[in-house]
């Protein structure tokens, strides 16, 4: 007698062992996420470095952004030259600490003063480029020289520049000096003076006539003066360093 199995309803088998997966394959274990562990301590010195670096950044714009009112010179200023306030001209510039400038505030102490050095105009005024000393120095005088364009030199002449004022006597004089001498005696040297120029006038505008103040000896004084108000003499740059 044949015995009928009946299959009991429900899930089907599946062909294969062990679950789920492939013919003969088991099934694969789930997958595991780990999770990253925080370090706090790295995470903190991020964060310092990045303040560090904001604050010295803040700190630099700071400094570069701290200016300062200063006197520039707006035009160029010859050496011995009186300094007027049309000379000066205020700038706002970021100075390292140990650049000596002059202060806005200044500017009436330096109007009236001479140029120690030649300044040239755009550049930082330094308060050793003036001085209040006068250019006639104790034992000296001051001499006017009135002098005709072809008695100097036709370059401007400067304050405290050293310079040879010469004798330069009538040719009427000079013919008959040279007529009372002996044959074929030279003519003697032309009497010099050394001074050194104080101030420059304006030349007349009919004649052209210059007048230049000059610094000599006291002894030479009333000598150059008589000099000069005989019209015969001439003056001539000495040489550099000259005396």
């Amino acid at each position: 007698m044949s015995t009928t199995t009946t299959p009991t309803p429900g899930r089907a088998a599946v062909p294969g062992t062990g679950g789920t997966g492939g013919p003969g394959n088991p099934a694969a274990a789930p997958r595991v996420v780990r999770q990253r562990r925080r370090r706090p301590g790295l995470i903190a010195l991020s964060v310092a470095l990045i303040a560090a670096g904001g604050l010295s950044g803040a700190l630099l714009f700071t400094a570069s952004g701290q200016r300062s009112a200063v006197l520039v010179v707006a035009r160029d200023v010859p050496v011995g030259n009186a300094v007027t306030e049309a000379d000066l001209a205020p700038a706002s510039l970021a100075l390292d600490p140990a650049v000596k400038a002059v202060p806005v505030a200044r500017k009436g102490e330096m109007v009236g003063k001479r140029a120690a050095v030649a300044l040239a105009a755009g550049s930082l005024l330094s308060p050793a480029q003036v001085t209040s000393s006068s250019l006639v120095k104790a034992g000296e005088q001051l001499v006017g020289v009135a002098l005709k364009p072809s008695q100097l030199p036709a370059s401007r002449l400067s304050p405290g520049q050293k310079v040879l004022i010469v004798s330069t006597p009538d040719p009427a004089q000079a013919a008959a000096a040279a007529a009372g001498g002996k044959a074929g005696e030279p003519a003697g040297a032309p009497k010099t003076l050394a001074a050194t120029v104080v101030a420059v006038g304006e030349a007349a505008p009919a004649t052209g006539v210059v007048t230049v103040d000059v610094a000599v000896p006291a002894a030479d004084g009333p000598t150059l003066a008589a000099r000069a108000a005989t019209g015969a003499v001439a003056l001539i740059v000495a040489a550099q360093g000259g005396s």
